[in-house]
């Protein structure tokens, strides 16, 4: 019997997550309008840190983006959720968050987050990165989850460090900004307990 290499998707990851307020959902086709909505309100706040929210997109650009990352989910490439708060009647679109930069082997994963301007300093960015993290460790298995940041997001940072997540270090300018300036990156983790 020859030996076969494992296929990440055979794995289990839930679709949803509930928290105390939110719902995290994975993608489905037809968010695109309420995807472009978010965004272009929070466009100001997310360009100097998220090299896709350079310019305000279309709906079509963005329905674009939310049926690649639902192709993305069922490969277990990349787990984004879209973040909705469970208050509000139709679930109001909050930000997304996810998954990234996932090694199925070494049981490794990346956080990754935004949220729209107005639902800002209200603890969901925190909530979902509790909930992403229980996740990874309780059902994904995971030995390591990180956060990682440009070294001057000081909000970005917060979140780690509320979360318990350790500053590991800071890899000095190893990337380049989204207007091109070199940029260091904060590496958060924790791990498994």
């Amino acid at each position: 019997m020859t030996d076969r290499k494992f296929d990440p998707i055979l794995i289990d990851v839930p679709e949803s997550l509930e928290t105390e307020r939110l719902l995290l959902a994975a993608p489905r086709p037809g968010l695109g309008v309420a995807l472009s909505v978010a965004i272009t309100e929070s466009i100001g706040q997310l360009q100097p840190w998220m090299p896709w929210a350079q310019q305000a997109p279309s709906w079509e650009e963005s329905e674009l983006v939310v049926r690649r990352a639902q192709a993305d989910f069922i490969l277990r490439t990349n787990l984004n959720y879209q973040i909705y708060d469970r208050a509000v009647e139709g679930r109001r679109l909050l930000g997304g968050a996810g998954l990234h930069r996932i090694d199925w082997e070494a049981r490794r994963f990346e956080i990754g987050y935004w949220v729209r301007a107005s639902a800002q300093g209200r603890g969901y960015v925190s909530e979902t990165v509790l909930a992403l993290t229980q996740m990874a460790f309780e059902q994904l298995r995971a030995r390591r989850v990180e956060i990682r940041m440009d070294d001057v997001n000081v909000r970005s940072r917060a979140v780690a460090e509320r979360c318990g997540f350790e500053l590991e270090g800071i890899l000095r300018q190893d990337s380049l900004s989204p207007s091109g300036e070199p940029r260091s990156t904060c590496v958060y983790a924790r791990i498994a307990p």
